[in-house]
């Protein structure tokens, strides 16, 4: 676990990289196709059109030192990691890419940021409660595992 002190001088730092790694991949990604965005919408995402998936071989993971060690301590990026929602950017595991479940999880994600209104507000939330929940048990991430599950069945 993170503490409080620690928590408040990286979330900064987690604001940059995630923005930094959504303009990667809405630069380089692809536009969701028809069913993916029939589930985008089904799950809440407002704006599913902005939306881009990047295949990548594995999750990118921050480079500062402090930041790193503190995604691997709540278990949020791993090497096992199969996709990451960085707002309307999602990355997916390129062994992944055809996993309805795990896009429309991250879908879920993306919808969240939108009501949250956007990555300051959404991240605070999402990565507190995954530094005191942990990671599988955040309340966030329990609504997209649930949400994946009803519609994916």
């Amino acid at each position: 676990m993170v503490t409080q002190v620690q928590f408040k001088m990286l979330l900064p730092l987690a604001y940059e990289w995630a923005q930094k790694q959504e303009r990667i991949i809405l630069r380089d990604g692809v536009p969701l196709a028809g069913t993916q965005m029939e589930d985008a919408r089904a799950v809440g995402v407002q704006n599913p059109e902005r939306v881009r998936l990047l295949s990548v071989r594995q999750i990118p993971r921050p480079e500062h030192s402090a930041l790193k060690a503190a995604a691997a301590d709540i278990q949020l990026i791993t090497p096992q990691t199969e996709g990451l929602a960085l707002r309307y950017g999602i990355y997916i595991r390129s062994d992944c890419w055809e996993a309805r479940r795990l896009l429309v999880h991250e879908f879920v994600h993306t919808a969240q940021y939108e009501r949250f209104g956007g990555f300051q507000e959404f991240l605070q939330q999402y990565l507190q409660e995954c530094n005191i929940n942990g990671y599988p048990a955040a309340p966030l991430e329990q609504e997209a595992i649930t949400l994946s599950a009803r519609l994916c069945v």
